[in-house]
């Protein structure tokens, strides 16, 4: 192989390292940017919001899950992954945005108890789709809960508002 091709290889294995993602979690991360934002080829850089912000926002914002959407240097929309309690586990969630900041996917991406996992269905997660920071959710109000698995809606529910309102309050600081 020639030097060339090895800086190439080795810049691109450092590029997909530099998150803390999983392997398994990348895939369905990039299946879903794919399926959403119709396109082949995108890239994700990390977002990264200075901690003296982030230590005052409801949701959790860290180095390694919050993302720029972008493909052929154009702005497609944000991805936010991260972790919410059900029962007596966590599950992992990830939320696409649009550029202007609506909320146009939810996905549980791995849950992790024996019940509860019907918050993963396509049906129930269609309910967050055009929110923005501007929406309150309310489980048994305009978030409808599912027999079950009580505590995992309200879980997401009001993980969901935190990241809406984390998103007004970066908005109103001008950081998106």
């Amino acid at each position: 192989m020639k030097l060339k091709s090895k800086v190439s290889v080795l810049f691109l294995a450092c590029s997909l390292l530099s998150f803390n993602v999983p392997k398994n979690i990348q895939k369905k991360i990039n299946k879903e940017i794919k399926n959403v934002f119709n396109v082949e080829s995108f890239d994700l850089n990390a977002f990264v919001i200075p901690s003296e912000i982030t230590k005052d926002l409801p949701s959790k914002f860290e180095d390694d899950n919050l993302f720029k959407i972008e493909s052929n240097n154009e702005l497609l929309g944000y991805a936010y992954l991260a972790k919410a309690p059900s029962k007596t586990a966590l599950f992992d969630y990830l939320v696409l945005l649009d550029s202007s900041l609506v909320v146009v996917k939810t996905k549980v991406l791995i849950y992790r108890e024996e019940y509860g996992g019907e918050i993963g269905s396509k049906r129930w997660l269609k309910q967050f789709i055009g929110k923005t920071q501007q929406d309150q959710l309310v489980h048994g109000g305009n978030i409808v809960g599912i027999s079950g698995a009580t505590i995992s809606v309200r879980s997401m529910t009001n993980a969901m508002n935190d990241f809406l309102k984390s998103i007004k309050i970066l908005h109103s600081k001008h950081i998106f």
